[in-house]
């Protein structure tokens, strides 16, 4: 923000300004400035400038972070629920802008106008728990929306709408030509009311008869409880407004659930780790872990006996079933670990226990030196008792993926 003009000045709005007079001067100088018409020097970086300074006071809250702090972000940034998508759609206002001129003039740009509004589309990330709870997420970020000085009609006080001359309201006209196989007729959008099929005698200034205008807006986004990675969220007319009046297209969010440190999903089932040591691992223990849901607590079963990368499964604790009551299952991969802080007498313990499950070997190794330790039954010397072979741990489900 070092060196940056001040973004009231820039819009020429006093501070008190309310949000339709900083859009209607917002809109008045980007048309100004807009490359498309302005070929001078400094028309694109002065169009940045304005883009950027509206983008931020059309913002309630990087506008009062700016108002206190100097800085859009403010001191901590934004609250867990906010989500900024102001340049989402690539070019942030240059694209809506584009679009925004392309719907009023001539030309290819105006044949292939459209009338109805495009849906508009957006990448939001969660994370693993809000897709388990379901959230709300507040969304910023730039469209066409119907003009606030029309109320997205296109006509200014004392005109009217009325059917154009040409196309006779058909939004097509048909053009012939004569070839060497003889006359050829095509059939085109009307070059007069690129295709709407309407003229407006007393266009609106503020958005050049279009009925709509380039908008920063908020919206909020309901993630239902259960979703998964790539399914979308439809909300109703907030994409592109279309042109004088006409429908406007949806938001389309697409969700992308972001990876966890603790739990990794299958479908609708959670695998976690789950450490015990190895003296716990041979009598059993019930292990409590954190579930996904807020405050919610996991009692583990381990049995007795169990071996490292052994799965226990926990019914219905797992993620939630999208639309449904239901849930999958938690699933516990076993660790087993050797605990290094046993005590003298927690060792010896452990030695007597030895002793008892392999008394010929405790035997074997109390015979002196020279005895008949030193001799196999052949009358073999120098050979010690076989190693055992180390028992095949079985595979670790998370063994090679990136946590």
């Amino acid at each position: 923000m070092a060196g940056q003009r001040d973004f009231y000045e820039v819009l020429g709005v006093s501070k008190d300004a309310d949000q339709r007079t900083i859009k209607r001067a917002f809109v008045k100088l980007a048309r100004q400035y807009h490359p498309d018409v302005n070929k001078s020097p400094d028309a694109e970086e002065k169009f940045k400038e304005i883009s950027e300074a509206y983008s931020v006071l059309s913002d309630e809250e990087k506008r009062a972070n700016y108002d206190r702090y100097g800085s859009p972000d403010g001191p901590g940034g934004f609250g867990s629920d906010y989500v900024d998508m102001s340049d989402i759609f690539g070019g942030g206002f240059g694209d809506i802008f584009d679009t925004f001129f392309g719907g009023g003039r001539s030309g290819e740009a105006a044949r292939q106008a459209r009338t109805r509004g495009r849906d508009m589309g957006i990448t939001l990330h969660v994370t693993l728990r809000e897709a388990a709870s379901g959230c709300t997420k507040k969304i910023s970020y730039e469209r066409l929306a119907p003009c606030d000085d029309c109320n997205g009609t296109g006509v200014a006080e004392g005109g009217s709408v009325k059917t154009c001359d040409r196309c006779h309201g058909t939004g097509r006209v048909v053009q012939s030509q004569r070839t060497i196989f003889g006359e050829m007729q095509t059939q085109t959008t009307c070059p007069q009311c690129h295709g709407t099929g309407r003229m407006v005698d007393k266009p609106c200034e503020t958005c050049d008869g279009q009925g709509r205008t380039p908008s920063h807006e908020t919206v909020k986004v309901d993630i239902p409880a259960g979703v998964h990675s790539g399914q979308t969220v439809r909300v109703s007319g907030k994409g592109e407004a279309g042109v004088r009046g006409e429908s406007s297209g949806d938001l389309v969010v697409s969700i992308q659930i972001d990876q966890d440190q603790t739990f990794e999903r299958q479908g609708d089932d959670l695998y976690c780790r789950v450490q015990v040591d190895s003296i716990d691992a041979m009598l059993g223990k019930t292990v409590t872990v954190d579930g996904v849901l807020a405050g919610e607590r996991v009692a583990v079963e381990v049995p007795a006996g169990v071996q490292y990368g052994e799965q226990v499964r926990v019914p219905r604790h797992g993620m939630p079933r999208l639309n449904s009551n239901a849930r999958g299952s938690l699933i516990a991969v076993v660790q087993v670990v050797t605990p290094g802080d046993l005590t003298p007498d927690q060792l010896d313990l452990l030695r007597t226990i030895s002793a008892q499950r392999h008394p010929a070997q405790e035997e074997a190794a109390a015979e002196p030196e020279g005895g008949a330790s030193g001799r196999d039954g052949q009358g073999q010397e120098g050979q010690g008792p076989k190693k055992a072979k180390a028992r095949p741990h079985k595979k670790n489900p998370f063994k090679g993926r990136n946590r």
